[in-house]
């Protein structure tokens, strides 16, 4: 059975609809949302740029997963040339940088993922949720000149 996923809002997320309970759920959700509303965006620039912005719905998402108690809330909204993403999920815990490195300087696996989405978003807003937990927003311009 094949379940239904929200793909755009224009509203806030609502917790009656089922958030993608797997990355690549997630990030079909953004390629289907950026595919229905991008025309204004050069088409040049928006492959890397779209892979920018599965690159941050992955790490949102994975980090949900493993560090935030699971996947409570997803939202995708394509907003000019800019996709916003986000993910809530049951952890109060702001995300954090871990060193690539442990303390006798053996490389640590992971630990780069929330580095990654802020290099790569314009704006990351972190916000509580009234019944406990967090959103993080990224917003990923589509039409990046780097």
């Amino acid at each position: 059975m094949q379940e239904k996923h929200w793909t755009e809002s224009t509203v806030a997320p609502s917790e009656s609809r089922r958030p993608p309970l797997r990355p690549a759920d997630a990030r079909r959700e953004v390629r289907c949302a950026v595919a229905r509303r991008v025309q204004p965006c050069a088409a040049d620039a928006l492959d890397d740029a779209l892979d920018d912005a599965l690159l941050v719905t992955s790490e949102l998402t994975t980090n949900a997963i493993l560090h935030g108690g699971g996947v409570t809330g997803f939202d995708v909204d394509v907003e000019g040339c800019a996709v916003r993403v986000s993910v809530s999920d049951r952890s109060d815990e702001v995300p954090v940088a871990e060193r690539a490195a442990d303390e006798r300087n053996r490389w640590r696996a992971g630990g780069r993922g929330w580095p990654i989405v802020c290099r790569l978003a314009r704006d990351v807003e972190v916000t509580g949720l009234p019944r406990g937990g967090k959103r993080i927003t990224a917003v990923v311009p589509l039409n990046r000149t780097r």
